[in-house]
Protein backbone atom coordinates (compact mmCIF):
# COMPACT_ATOMS: atom_id res chain seq x y z
CA UNK A 1 0.00 0.00 0.00
CA UNK A 2 1.44 3.31 -1.11
CA UNK A 3 0.28 6.44 0.74
CA UNK A 4 -0.41 9.67 -1.09
CA UNK A 5 -1.34 12.77 0.88
CA UNK A 6 -4.30 14.58 -0.65
CA UNK A 7 -4.80 17.78 1.33
CA UNK A 8 -6.84 16.95 4.47
CA UNK A 9 -7.68 13.34 3.61
CA UNK A 10 -5.22 10.59 2.79
CA UNK A 11 -5.59 8.74 -0.46
CA UNK A 12 -3.64 5.51 -0.72
CA UNK A 13 -2.75 3.55 -3.82
CA UNK A 14 -3.53 -0.12 -3.39
CA UNK A 15 -0.97 -2.12 -5.35
CA UNK A 16 -2.00 -5.59 -4.16
CA UNK A 17 -4.12 -6.33 -7.24
CA UNK A 18 -3.35 -6.53 -10.94
CA UNK A 19 -3.59 -2.76 -11.36
CA UNK A 20 -2.96 0.05 -8.83
CA UNK A 21 -6.17 1.53 -7.40
CA UNK A 22 -6.56 4.83 -5.47
CA UNK A 23 -8.47 4.09 -2.26
CA UNK A 24 -9.49 5.94 0.90
CA UNK A 25 -6.68 5.31 3.39
CA UNK A 26 -7.46 2.61 5.91
CA UNK A 27 -10.09 1.00 3.66
CA UNK A 28 -10.51 -0.87 0.40
CA UNK A 29 -13.03 1.65 -0.93
CA UNK A 30 -11.82 3.14 -4.19
CA UNK A 31 -12.11 6.81 -5.03
CA UNK A 32 -14.20 5.79 -8.07
CA UNK A 33 -16.66 3.89 -5.85
CA UNK A 34 -17.24 7.03 -3.76
CA UNK A 35 -17.71 9.18 -6.87
CA UNK A 36 -20.08 6.62 -8.39
CA UNK A 37 -22.22 6.41 -5.24
CA UNK A 38 -22.45 10.20 -4.90
CA UNK A 39 -23.33 10.70 -8.56
CA UNK A 40 -25.87 7.91 -8.94
CA UNK A 41 -27.49 8.44 -5.54
CA UNK A 42 -27.16 11.21 -2.98
CA UNK A 43 -24.12 12.60 -1.22
CA UNK A 44 -25.45 11.87 2.26
CA UNK A 45 -26.56 8.42 1.13
CA UNK A 46 -23.05 7.64 -0.11
CA UNK A 47 -21.47 8.81 3.14
CA UNK A 48 -23.87 6.61 5.11
CA UNK A 49 -23.22 3.69 2.75
CA UNK A 50 -19.46 3.66 3.32
CA UNK A 51 -19.37 4.98 6.92
CA UNK A 52 -15.62 5.59 6.73
CA UNK A 53 -13.84 7.29 9.59
CA UNK A 54 -12.82 10.79 8.56
CA UNK A 55 -14.96 10.82 5.45
CA UNK A 56 -17.59 13.56 5.78
CA UNK A 57 -18.91 16.35 3.56
CA UNK A 58 -15.78 18.43 4.20
CA UNK A 59 -13.20 15.75 3.44
CA UNK A 60 -15.33 14.44 0.57
CA UNK A 61 -14.38 17.59 -1.33
CA UNK A 62 -10.74 16.42 -1.21
CA UNK A 63 -11.67 13.01 -2.61
CA UNK A 64 -13.70 14.53 -5.39
CA UNK A 65 -10.95 16.97 -6.37
CA UNK A 66 -8.45 14.10 -6.51
CA UNK A 67 -10.68 12.48 -9.13
CA UNK A 68 -11.85 15.64 -10.91
CA UNK A 69 -8.26 16.85 -11.41
CA UNK A 70 -7.16 13.34 -12.49
CA UNK A 71 -4.38 13.22 -9.91
CA UNK A 72 -4.49 9.45 -10.28
CA UNK A 73 -2.48 9.85 -13.49
CA UNK A 74 0.53 11.07 -11.52
CA UNK A 75 0.07 8.12 -9.14
CA UNK A 76 -0.14 5.72 -12.11
CA UNK A 77 -3.40 4.37 -10.68
CA UNK A 78 -6.98 3.99 -11.90
CA UNK A 79 -10.33 2.86 -10.54
CA UNK A 80 -12.40 -0.12 -11.68
CA UNK A 81 -15.22 1.10 -13.90
CA UNK A 82 -13.39 4.27 -14.95
CA UNK A 83 -12.64 4.97 -18.59
CA UNK A 84 -9.11 5.96 -17.64
CA UNK A 85 -8.44 2.35 -16.69
CA UNK A 86 -9.46 1.15 -20.14
CA UNK A 87 -7.38 3.85 -21.80
CA UNK A 88 -4.31 3.09 -19.66
CA UNK A 89 -4.53 -0.54 -20.80
CA UNK A 90 -4.87 0.47 -24.43
CA UNK A 91 -8.39 -0.93 -24.63
CA UNK A 92 -9.89 1.69 -26.92
CA UNK A 93 -12.33 -0.53 -28.82
CA UNK A 94 -14.78 -3.28 -27.90
CA UNK A 95 -12.78 -5.78 -29.94
CA UNK A 96 -9.68 -4.99 -27.88
CA UNK A 97 -11.70 -5.28 -24.68
CA UNK A 98 -13.04 -8.71 -25.68
CA UNK A 99 -9.58 -9.96 -26.68
CA UNK A 100 -8.29 -8.95 -23.23
CA UNK A 101 -10.64 -11.46 -21.57
CA UNK A 102 -10.69 -15.20 -21.46
CA UNK A 103 -14.47 -15.11 -21.00
CA UNK A 104 -17.25 -12.57 -20.76
CA UNK A 105 -20.32 -14.18 -19.22
CA UNK A 106 -23.68 -12.76 -20.27
CA UNK A 107 -26.72 -13.08 -18.00
CA UNK A 108 -27.11 -16.59 -16.53
CA UNK A 109 -24.09 -17.91 -18.42
CA UNK A 110 -25.93 -19.41 -21.37
CA UNK A 111 -24.15 -16.85 -23.55
CA UNK A 112 -20.39 -16.34 -23.33
CA UNK A 113 -17.82 -14.39 -25.28
CA UNK A 114 -14.43 -16.08 -25.24
CA UNK A 115 -11.07 -14.55 -26.07
CA UNK A 116 -7.33 -15.13 -25.68
CA UNK A 117 -6.98 -13.01 -22.52
CA UNK A 118 -6.81 -14.07 -18.88
CA UNK A 119 -9.54 -11.97 -17.26
CA UNK A 120 -13.18 -12.88 -16.68
CA UNK A 121 -16.05 -10.39 -16.75
CA UNK A 122 -19.80 -10.63 -16.35
CA UNK A 123 -22.67 -8.50 -17.66
CA UNK A 124 -26.44 -8.79 -17.37
CA UNK A 125 -26.93 -8.43 -21.13
CA UNK A 126 -25.08 -7.73 -24.36
CA UNK A 127 -26.82 -4.38 -24.55
CA UNK A 128 -25.56 -3.40 -21.10
CA UNK A 129 -22.07 -4.61 -21.97
CA UNK A 130 -22.04 -2.52 -25.15
CA UNK A 131 -22.98 0.57 -23.13
CA UNK A 132 -20.61 0.07 -20.19
CA UNK A 133 -17.50 -1.82 -21.35
CA UNK A 134 -15.46 1.35 -21.89
CA UNK A 135 -16.13 2.64 -18.37
CA UNK A 136 -17.52 5.92 -17.13
CA UNK A 137 -15.78 9.29 -17.07
CA UNK A 138 -15.49 9.37 -13.31
CA UNK A 139 -13.50 12.62 -13.37
CA UNK A 140 -16.41 14.29 -15.14
CA UNK A 141 -18.86 12.83 -12.63
CA UNK A 142 -16.66 14.12 -9.80
CA UNK A 143 -16.89 17.67 -11.16
CA UNK A 144 -20.67 17.46 -11.19
CA UNK A 145 -20.77 16.13 -7.63
CA UNK A 146 -18.42 18.94 -6.50
CA UNK A 147 -20.89 21.51 -7.84
CA UNK A 148 -23.71 19.70 -6.03
CA UNK A 149 -21.66 19.50 -2.81
CA UNK A 150 -20.64 23.16 -2.81
CA UNK A 151 -23.72 24.83 -4.26
CA UNK A 152 -26.55 22.37 -3.69
CA UNK A 153 -28.90 20.90 -6.24
CA UNK A 154 -29.99 23.44 -8.80
CA UNK A 155 -33.47 24.72 -7.95
CA UNK A 156 -33.69 22.37 -4.96
CA UNK A 157 -35.29 25.23 -2.99
CA UNK A 158 -38.25 25.36 -5.37
CA UNK A 159 -41.12 23.40 -3.89
CA UNK A 160 -44.20 24.32 -5.89
CA UNK A 161 -47.70 23.13 -5.14
CA UNK A 162 -50.02 20.65 -6.85
CA UNK A 163 -52.09 22.13 -9.66
CA UNK A 164 -55.39 20.55 -8.63
CA UNK A 165 -57.00 18.56 -5.84
CA UNK A 166 -56.24 14.85 -5.58
CA UNK A 167 -57.99 12.89 -8.31
CA UNK A 168 -58.83 15.97 -10.39
CA UNK A 169 -56.10 15.21 -12.93
CA UNK A 170 -55.17 11.86 -14.49
CA UNK A 171 -52.27 9.97 -12.93
CA UNK A 172 -49.19 9.49 -15.11
CA UNK A 173 -47.91 5.92 -14.84
CA UNK A 174 -44.44 4.99 -16.11
CA UNK A 175 -43.85 1.31 -16.74
CA UNK A 176 -40.38 0.19 -15.61
CA UNK A 177 -38.59 3.46 -16.44
CA UNK A 178 -34.91 2.83 -17.02
CA UNK A 179 -33.28 6.23 -16.49
CA UNK A 180 -33.80 8.55 -13.54
CA UNK A 181 -33.11 11.50 -15.87
CA UNK A 182 -36.15 10.53 -17.94
CA UNK A 183 -38.31 10.40 -14.83
CA UNK A 184 -37.16 13.92 -13.98
CA UNK A 185 -37.94 15.21 -17.46
CA UNK A 186 -41.38 13.60 -17.28
CA UNK A 187 -41.97 15.37 -13.95
CA UNK A 188 -41.00 18.68 -15.54
CA UNK A 189 -43.41 18.10 -18.44
CA UNK A 190 -46.16 17.20 -15.96
CA UNK A 191 -45.62 20.37 -13.94
CA UNK A 192 -45.72 22.44 -17.15
CA UNK A 193 -49.25 21.26 -17.88
CA UNK A 194 -50.81 20.72 -14.47
CA UNK A 195 -50.45 16.96 -14.10
CA UNK A 196 -49.59 16.31 -10.46
CA UNK A 197 -49.64 12.59 -9.80
CA UNK A 198 -46.69 10.42 -10.90
CA UNK A 199 -46.63 6.68 -10.38
CA UNK A 200 -43.62 4.48 -11.16
CA UNK A 201 -43.74 0.75 -11.76
CA UNK A 202 -40.48 -0.99 -10.82
CA UNK A 203 -38.04 1.82 -11.74
CA UNK A 204 -34.75 0.20 -12.71
CA UNK A 205 -32.50 2.43 -10.60
CA UNK A 206 -34.73 2.46 -7.52
CA UNK A 207 -36.73 5.22 -5.90
CA UNK A 208 -36.31 7.92 -4.68
CA UNK A 209 -33.47 9.01 -6.94
CA UNK A 210 -31.63 12.32 -6.73
CA UNK A 211 -30.80 12.35 -10.45
CA UNK A 212 -34.52 12.56 -11.20
CA UNK A 213 -34.81 15.61 -8.97
CA UNK A 214 -31.96 17.33 -10.82
CA UNK A 215 -33.51 16.62 -14.23
CA UNK A 216 -36.90 17.87 -13.00
CA UNK A 217 -35.51 21.45 -13.00
CA UNK A 218 -37.69 22.63 -10.15
CA UNK A 219 -40.72 20.32 -10.50
CA UNK A 220 -39.81 19.01 -7.07
CA UNK A 221 -43.33 18.57 -5.77
CA UNK A 222 -44.03 16.03 -8.53
CA UNK A 223 -40.84 14.13 -7.66
CA UNK A 224 -41.46 14.30 -3.90
CA UNK A 225 -45.02 12.99 -4.23
CA UNK A 226 -44.18 10.26 -6.77
CA UNK A 227 -44.87 6.72 -5.60
CA UNK A 228 -43.11 3.54 -6.74
CA UNK A 229 -44.97 0.23 -7.10
CA UNK A 230 -43.65 -3.27 -7.66
CA UNK A 231 -46.37 -4.29 -10.12
CA UNK A 232 -48.56 -2.54 -12.66
CA UNK A 233 -51.68 -3.96 -11.02
CA UNK A 234 -50.72 -2.22 -7.78
CA UNK A 235 -50.20 1.11 -9.57
CA UNK A 236 -53.66 1.01 -11.18
CA UNK A 237 -55.62 -0.64 -8.36
CA UNK A 238 -57.52 2.51 -7.30
CA UNK A 239 -58.17 3.78 -10.84
CA UNK A 240 -61.41 3.22 -12.73
CA UNK A 241 -60.21 3.98 -16.27
CA UNK A 242 -56.71 3.68 -17.75
CA UNK A 243 -55.56 4.56 -21.25
CA UNK A 244 -52.21 3.30 -22.54
CA UNK A 245 -49.96 4.85 -25.15
CA UNK A 246 -48.50 2.90 -28.05
CA UNK A 247 -46.92 3.65 -31.41
CA UNK A 248 -47.30 0.09 -32.70
CA UNK A 249 -50.51 -1.42 -34.00
CA UNK A 250 -51.79 -4.23 -31.78
CA UNK A 251 -54.40 -6.87 -32.57
CA UNK A 252 -56.58 -5.90 -29.61
CA UNK A 253 -60.31 -5.11 -29.62
CA UNK A 254 -59.79 -1.83 -27.79
CA UNK A 255 -60.93 1.74 -28.48
CA UNK A 256 -58.14 3.66 -30.23
CA UNK A 257 -58.13 7.33 -29.28
CA UNK A 258 -56.18 10.41 -30.28
CA UNK A 259 -54.85 12.57 -27.42
CA UNK A 260 -57.82 14.95 -27.86
CA UNK A 261 -60.33 12.12 -27.65
CA UNK A 262 -58.58 10.55 -24.65
CA UNK A 263 -58.53 13.85 -22.77
CA UNK A 264 -62.22 14.44 -23.51
CA UNK A 265 -63.05 10.99 -22.13
CA UNK A 266 -60.90 11.44 -19.01
CA UNK A 267 -62.35 14.89 -18.36
CA UNK A 268 -65.87 13.49 -18.50
CA UNK A 269 -65.06 10.59 -16.20
CA UNK A 270 -63.15 12.74 -13.68
CA UNK A 271 -66.10 15.18 -13.56
CA UNK A 272 -68.24 12.18 -12.56
CA UNK A 273 -65.89 11.33 -9.70
CA UNK A 274 -63.90 8.59 -11.42
CA UNK A 275 -60.12 8.36 -11.20
CA UNK A 276 -58.16 8.01 -14.44
CA UNK A 277 -54.61 7.24 -15.47
CA UNK A 278 -52.34 7.41 -18.52
CA UNK A 279 -49.87 4.56 -18.91
CA UNK A 280 -46.56 5.07 -20.71
CA UNK A 281 -44.17 2.30 -21.74
CA UNK A 282 -40.49 1.62 -21.30
CA UNK A 283 -37.95 3.82 -23.06
CA UNK A 284 -36.53 0.90 -25.02
CA UNK A 285 -39.53 -1.08 -26.21
CA UNK A 286 -42.73 0.48 -24.91
CA UNK A 287 -45.54 -1.62 -23.43
CA UNK A 288 -46.04 -5.35 -23.81
CA UNK A 289 -49.25 -6.52 -25.46
CA UNK A 290 -50.36 -8.11 -22.17
CA UNK A 291 -50.00 -4.75 -20.42
CA UNK A 292 -52.00 -3.00 -23.13
CA UNK A 293 -54.69 -5.66 -22.85
CA UNK A 294 -55.42 -4.56 -19.28
CA UNK A 295 -55.97 -0.94 -20.36
CA UNK A 296 -59.44 0.40 -21.15
CA UNK A 297 -58.32 2.24 -24.30
CA UNK A 298 -55.24 2.88 -26.40
CA UNK A 299 -53.84 6.30 -27.24
CA UNK A 300 -52.05 6.72 -30.56
CA UNK A 301 -50.48 10.11 -31.23
CA UNK A 302 -50.65 11.37 -34.84
CA UNK A 303 -47.07 11.20 -36.13
CA UNK A 304 -44.99 10.69 -39.25
CA UNK A 305 -45.75 7.06 -40.14
CA UNK A 306 -42.13 6.46 -41.11
CA UNK A 307 -40.76 7.75 -37.81
CA UNK A 308 -43.34 7.19 -35.09
CA UNK A 309 -41.17 6.76 -31.99
CA UNK A 310 -41.31 9.46 -29.30
CA UNK A 311 -39.15 9.58 -26.22
CA UNK A 312 -40.87 9.20 -22.87
CA UNK A 313 -40.94 12.87 -21.86
CA UNK A 314 -42.15 13.93 -25.32
CA UNK A 315 -45.12 11.58 -25.12
CA UNK A 316 -46.06 12.84 -21.66
CA UNK A 317 -45.61 16.44 -22.85
CA UNK A 318 -48.04 15.97 -25.75
CA UNK A 319 -50.71 14.42 -23.51
CA UNK A 320 -50.12 17.11 -20.89
CA UNK A 321 -50.45 19.90 -23.45
CA UNK A 322 -53.68 18.37 -24.72
CA UNK A 323 -54.99 18.08 -21.15
CA UNK A 324 -54.32 21.77 -20.47
CA UNK A 325 -56.09 23.09 -23.59
CA UNK A 326 -59.24 25.06 -22.86
CA UNK A 327 -58.93 24.88 -19.07
CA UNK A 328 -59.53 28.05 -17.12
CA UNK A 329 -56.28 27.58 -15.20
CA UNK A 330 -54.07 27.67 -18.29
CA UNK A 331 -51.73 30.62 -18.78
CA UNK A 332 -49.82 31.97 -21.76
CA UNK A 333 -46.33 31.80 -20.29
CA UNK A 334 -45.52 32.32 -16.64
CA UNK A 335 -47.27 34.63 -14.19
CA UNK A 336 -45.21 36.21 -11.41
CA UNK A 337 -45.35 39.23 -9.14
CA UNK A 338 -44.21 41.36 -12.07
CA UNK A 339 -45.69 39.41 -14.98
CA UNK A 340 -49.46 39.47 -15.36
CA UNK A 341 -51.63 36.96 -17.25
CA UNK A 342 -51.73 37.50 -21.01
CA UNK A 343 -54.42 36.99 -23.60
CA UNK A 344 -53.98 36.05 -27.23
CA UNK A 345 -53.78 38.87 -29.76
CA UNK A 346 -51.83 42.11 -29.70
CA UNK A 347 -50.16 42.73 -26.36
CA UNK A 348 -50.69 46.45 -25.70
CA UNK A 349 -48.90 46.49 -22.36
CA UNK A 350 -49.34 49.96 -20.79
CA UNK A 351 -50.14 51.51 -24.18
CA UNK A 352 -53.57 51.94 -25.83
CA UNK A 353 -54.89 52.22 -29.38
CA UNK A 354 -54.72 55.72 -30.85
CA UNK A 355 -58.03 57.57 -31.03
CA UNK A 356 -59.36 58.78 -34.38
CA UNK A 357 -58.69 62.34 -33.26
CA UNK A 358 -55.01 61.49 -32.60
CA UNK A 359 -54.74 59.74 -35.97
CA UNK A 360 -56.37 62.72 -37.75
CA UNK A 361 -53.93 65.09 -36.07
CA UNK A 362 -51.01 63.06 -37.41
CA UNK A 363 -52.50 62.89 -40.92
CA UNK A 364 -53.00 66.67 -41.03
CA UNK A 365 -49.47 67.25 -39.69
CA UNK A 366 -47.92 64.95 -42.29
CA UNK A 367 -50.01 66.30 -45.19
CA UNK A 368 -49.32 69.94 -44.35
CA UNK A 369 -45.55 69.35 -44.39
CA UNK A 370 -45.79 67.38 -47.63
CA UNK A 371 -47.80 70.28 -49.12
CA UNK A 372 -45.18 72.76 -47.97
CA UNK A 373 -42.36 70.78 -49.60
CA UNK A 374 -44.14 70.22 -52.91
CA UNK A 375 -44.69 66.47 -52.54
CA UNK A 376 -48.17 66.47 -54.14
CA UNK A 377 -47.24 66.94 -57.78
CA UNK A 378 -49.30 67.07 -59.92
CA UNK A 379 -51.73 68.75 -57.54
CA UNK A 380 -54.79 67.06 -59.05
CA UNK A 381 -53.50 63.69 -57.73
CA UNK A 382 -53.36 65.00 -54.18
CA UNK A 383 -56.75 63.53 -53.01
CA UNK A 384 -55.79 60.03 -54.20
CA UNK A 385 -52.30 60.13 -52.61
CA UNK A 386 -53.73 61.44 -49.33
CA UNK A 387 -56.30 58.64 -49.35
CA UNK A 388 -53.56 56.03 -49.91
CA UNK A 389 -51.39 57.44 -47.11
CA UNK A 390 -54.29 57.49 -44.65
CA UNK A 391 -55.22 53.93 -45.63
CA UNK A 392 -51.63 52.77 -45.08
CA UNK A 393 -51.35 54.24 -41.57
CA UNK A 394 -54.90 53.28 -40.55
CA UNK A 395 -54.28 49.66 -41.53
CA UNK A 396 -51.42 49.43 -39.03
CA UNK A 397 -53.83 50.26 -36.15
CA UNK A 398 -51.26 52.50 -34.43
CA UNK A 399 -51.07 52.97 -30.69
CA UNK A 400 -51.09 56.39 -29.05
CA UNK A 401 -47.33 56.13 -28.47
CA UNK A 402 -46.71 55.19 -32.11
CA UNK A 403 -48.66 58.26 -33.29
CA UNK A 404 -46.53 60.48 -31.05
CA UNK A 405 -43.40 58.83 -32.43
CA UNK A 406 -44.51 59.34 -36.05
CA UNK A 407 -45.27 63.01 -35.41
CA UNK A 408 -41.81 63.39 -33.86
CA UNK A 409 -40.25 61.81 -36.95
CA UNK A 410 -42.06 64.25 -39.26
CA UNK A 411 -41.07 67.24 -37.12
CA UNK A 412 -37.40 66.13 -37.01
CA UNK A 413 -37.25 65.63 -40.78
CA UNK A 414 -38.68 69.13 -41.27
CA UNK A 415 -36.81 71.13 -38.62
CA UNK A 416 -33.91 68.90 -37.60
CA UNK A 417 -32.94 68.20 -34.03
CA UNK A 418 -30.10 69.26 -31.75
CA UNK A 419 -27.02 70.45 -33.65
CA UNK A 420 -28.77 69.54 -36.92
CA UNK A 421 -31.74 71.81 -36.17
CA UNK A 422 -32.53 74.04 -39.10
CA UNK A 423 -32.57 77.82 -38.52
Amino acid sequence: MKHVHNDGLKISVDITGDLPVPVISGSSVSVGAVVHACHEGSIDGALDQFSLTGLDRTSLDDVLRYCAERRCEADKASCPGCRRRMESQGLTSFDAFARDHAAIIIGDGSLRLEGPGVRTAQSESLETLAETWSGEKYWYWARRVIRKLRHGIRRAHIQGTPFAEEGQTPAVILMEPQLADNIGMVARAMANFGLDELRLVAPRDGWPNEKARIAASGANYVIDDAVAFEKLSDATADLTWVCATTARQRDLRKPILTPDQAVTEMSRRISEGQRCGMLFGRERNGLETAELADADALIMIPVNAEFASLNLAQAVLILGYTWMQGREEQSLGRVTTYEKPLQTGLNMGADRPATKQEQLGFFEHLESELDRHGFFNPVERRPMVVRNLRTLFTRMEPTAQEIRTLRGVVATLVRGKGPARKS
